[in-house]
Parts: C-alpha cells; structure tokens; sequence
C-alpha cells in the first residue's frame, strides 16, 4: 500500500482501532489510536523503518487496505485493541520474547469477587484456572496499562486486596481497607449484590461492552425516579455522566512519539475579578487546537459570596460549569493560582466523578506567569496552549469585572 492510496481513504480525527489488511482481507496488523487519521498516516513517512522497524515497514509493503472502528474513548480503544489482537492474533503483532512480564488482569472466583493486575509468568505460578472468574489482557506498555486502570477506579470502585476480603488477618490490614473506603477507592458498605452488579459491569467494560453498561443504568435511574428515590437516581446519574465523559489525556502519550501535535485539545481556562471582594465575577475561556475559541467563553457573576475568597469562588464556577453537560468537556483544566486553588478545582471535578487534569499558573508580584504547576509530559506537550489559554481568562475576567463596576456606578 502507497501514500497515494491512503490519501483516497477518509479516516476520523477520533480515537479508535486500525486494521492493516492483506490479500482476502488477512488482518495483518491491529493497532490503537488517539487519532486514527493522524496514526495511519505515521505509517507512510520515508523515515518508518527508522521510527518503527523493518517489518512494520514490510507490513505497510504488504497491505491492500485499512479499515477502522472508533471508540469514544482512547481508554476504550486501548481495551478493543487488546482484545481483537488476542482474538485474530495478527501475524505483525508479534509479541516480544518477554511477553511473561506483560500485565494481565484478572477477577477473581470469590465471594468479594477481587480485580487484580498480574504479570504473565505470575498468572499460572500462582492462579488456578478454577481462581479466575474472568481474565483479560495481555497489555503490553505497563505505563499506559496503570493510566488506563487510574480511570477505571473512577468509573467503578472494587477491591484489589493482596488476600481474599474478609480474611484480613490483623486490625492493621482492616484499618487499610477501611481508609480506601473513606477516600472513595473501595466500595462502600453494601450489598453482595450491589458488588456483583459493579463486578459484572466492570466485565462488560473490559469486553468493550460500555454502552450495554449506560442502557442498564439509564433504566435503573429511571426506575428509581419513579419512586421517588431521587438521592440514589442521582448516584448514578454522576455515574452515566462518567461513563460518557470519560476523560484520557493520559492516555494520548503513545501517538505523540511519531505525531506530535496539540489537534483536538481542548482547554478551558477559569479566573476570579474583584476589587476586596466587590463586584466578585468568575470567567471561563477556551483554546482548542492552540487557538481561542471566543464563541465558547462564559461569564459567571459569583452568587454565594458577600467578601473575597478565590478558591470559594472558583468552586462555584466549575460547579456551574459542569452542570452544563451540553459544552464539550475540556481534556485540560487551567486556573490561576497556587496549590489551594488547583487543590479546589480538583476536589469540584472528584465530586463530580470526573478525571481531568488540573493545571495550575502561579505568577510573580507583577502578576507574570511563574511556573506552572500540573504532570510534567502534559506542560511539556501544551506548555504554549496553557499560557494562552490563562492569558485570555485574565484578560476576560478583569474585562468583565471593570464592566460590572462601572454599571454599578452608573446605577
């Protein structure tokens, strides 16, 4: 296959699944994608052999057609992936000599059914075939692989104890299970039942499964309004909105060796105006593939404040942001300010079940931009986009803030 038959191929600027096919549509290659347009094309660069290796090269040599299958997520498209390669096992999907050392993921055959992260020559060493209720895997980049589960636990809380549950052999042990319950990692008090719908649902997501998984909630929402249980119909309507949302920039890492760019990033900005706490306002701005996207800035007059308080403030923007969910979710949140002020936005975003990361701008005196605060590869990738967006919610909120005041004047 050449460059000029790729160009007569519409493929999506969206996350999913490729496929390299030969002669009789012989899959000869499956891989994943935060971008399948951008992906694809790294394939038919002159230097591939350099930046991939020789039989990726003689693969692309060999292929009559690609085909693709989008997913919602970059976290879905790494779970299809692994998936349809342990299926079709495609010849150019070979596997290293170390594949013992990929991760597995198991959950066990108990009665607190456990989700375990195993590697591949621990799986028969120390696991019956009769231990393992479902198995899936294996993954091979044990980095994107914990990314991946980090988003997982947001969706679904389960246990992953070194012993069975309930056979905790000291007060030590018991008192760990108890704080991650306290910090939202385990499970609640609650039913067997409740517990096996959570396990079951976290086999449906692994077997690609997700929407099945939104039509029971729905429908149990649904249910619940009915009879008026409006506290429980509300639990899992924050969990429908997760699943739909799921948010994975720190998943978008693997693309960025071969194709580096910022498409498809979107990033909102949030800033406070005041002057000693009067005429308090609140703004919102958005860069989107590096560039501002002014039809998109919200203005918000801070209603829960008589005297200044910023992280108070920023608190009751992003809540009402995010009771919109007809805006398009950000994949990075900027907020000016400090540690107290990311450590408030990120608090908002967990009450809401949400995983986005929150990057802090902390100026100097002359309210220049200091240092940033936030992962380390993401300021690497969108250091610029970061800046701008911040510059942009500054200038928007002390626009806003001067236009108040002086209607307050005038009034």
């Amino acid at each position: 296959m050449t460059k000029s038959d790729l160009q007569k191929k519409q493929l999506p600027d969206s996350p999913g699944v490729y496929f390299f096919l030969g002669p009789r549509k012989r899959i000869l290659y499956i891989g994943k994608a935060t971008s399948l347009k951008n992906r694809v094309r790294s394939y038919f660069a002159s230097d591939i052999k350099d930046k991939r290796s020789p039989l990726i090269e003689k693969m692309v040599a060999e292929a009559t057609a690609i085909e693709c299958t989008e997913t919602d997520s970059v976290l879905e498209a790494l779970i299809l992936e692994t998936n349809l390669i342990r299926t079709h096992k495609p010849l150019y999907n070979t596997r290293s000599k170390d594949d013992k050392s990929y991760n597995h993921l198991i959950i066990t055959n108990e009665e607190w059914p456990r989700v375990l992260v195993v590697r591949g020559k621990d799986l028969t060493a120390e696991y019956h075939e009769k231990d393992i209720k479902y198995h899936f895997g294996p993954f091979p980049s044990g980095t994107l692989f914990r990314e991946a589960l980090k988003i997982v636990r947001r969706l679904f809380q389960f246990y992953d104890t070194v012993k069975p549950v309930g056979e905790e052999r000291n007060k030590m042990v018991k008192g760990r299970i108890d704080f991650n319950r306290q910090i939202g990692l385990y499970p609640s008090e609650q039913s067997k039942s409740e517990y096996q719908k959570t396990i079951r649902h976290i086999r449906l997501f692994f077997e690609g499964k997700k929407h099945q998984i939104i039509r029971e909630l729905e429908r149990e929402m649904m249910e619940l309004a009915k009879v008026e249980r409006f506290e429980e119909a509300q639990v899992l309507k924050k969990r429908l909105f997760a699943l739909t949302h799921i948010q994975d920039i720190a998943l978008m890492k693997d693309d960025s060796r071969v194709y580096r760019d910022e498409k498809r990033v979107r990033i909102e900005a949030y800033d406070i105006a005041h002057l000693m706490g009067s005429h308090m306002v609140g703004v919102m701005t958005v860069v989107e593939s590096g560039e501002p996207k002014k039809s998109e800035y919200r203005k918000f007059k801070i209603k829960t404040l008589e005297d200044a308080n910023d992280t108070a403030a920023l608190k009751e923007i992003l809540t009402r942001r995010l009771a919109h969910p007809e805006w398009p979710l950000p994949q990075i949140i900027v907020i000016d300010g400090g540690v107290a002020q990311k450590n408030a936005a990120e608090f908002i975003l967990k009450k809401h079940a949400m995983v986005i990361p929150v990057v802090a701008v902390v100026k100097n005196d002359k309210h220049k931009p200091e240092r940033l605060i936030g992962q380390a590869r993401l300021l690497e990738v969108h250091q610029h986009a970061v800046l701008l967006a911040n510059a942009e919610s500054h200038r928007f909120a002390i626009a806003f803030h001067r236009d108040k005041r002086s209607s307050a004047l005038r009034s």
